[in-house]
């Protein structure tokens, strides 16, 4: 990890496809996702029961260096992702716990950019995306999650 990172942005929506809305705060309940979200209400795009929908996060750094990468730009609003961080590797997160505030999350797998994204969003953010495009994670302690929470790791998750 490369310093200590922290929260920029919380964002949900309660149905597949429609615009997300920026929070201040949001209430994480675990092994179900941030409350009012459309995952945790099972009215996702993808919601089909598979691992990693609870929590999705992406880089801020990401979003930023998309004009230059790939020529195009997207919002962390336009994103689609609950959390944007800044000062962490997310990729690096993978099969470890880590703490957001006080809340406890297990970093699942990557989450790349699927063709639903580039639909809601625009050509080319796809390719720019492709190998930082954030991080699924599973939710272990419910509690308050706040714009400027500290991100730590706390343990490596056993195989």
């Amino acid at each position: 990890m490369r310093g200590e990172g922290r929260i920029e942005g919380i964002f949900i929506t309660t149905a597949a496809s429609e615009p997300m809305i920026a929070l201040d705060s949001a209430h994480l309940v675990a092994g179900r996702g941030i409350e009012g979200d459309r995952y945790f209400l099972g009215t996702g795009f993808y919601s089909d029961g598979q691992d990693g929908r609870q929590l999705t996060l992406i880089e801020a750094e990401s979003l930023e260096a998309l004009p230059s990468s790939a020529g195009v730009e997207l919002t962390p609003l336009e994103c689609r992702r609950n959390v944007v961080t800044r000062g962490v590797r997310l990729n690096d997160l993978v099969g470890k716990t880590f703490t957001v505030g006080s809340i406890e999350l297990e970093g699942i797998r990557l989450c790349p950019p699927c063709n639903h994204l580039e639909e809601l969003t625009r050509h080319g953010m796809l390719r720019g995306l492709a190998r930082s495009g954030g991080l699924r994670a599973h939710i272990l302690t419910d509690g308050e999650l706040r714009i400027g929470d500290a991100i730590s790791i706390t343990e490596q998750v056993p195989t």
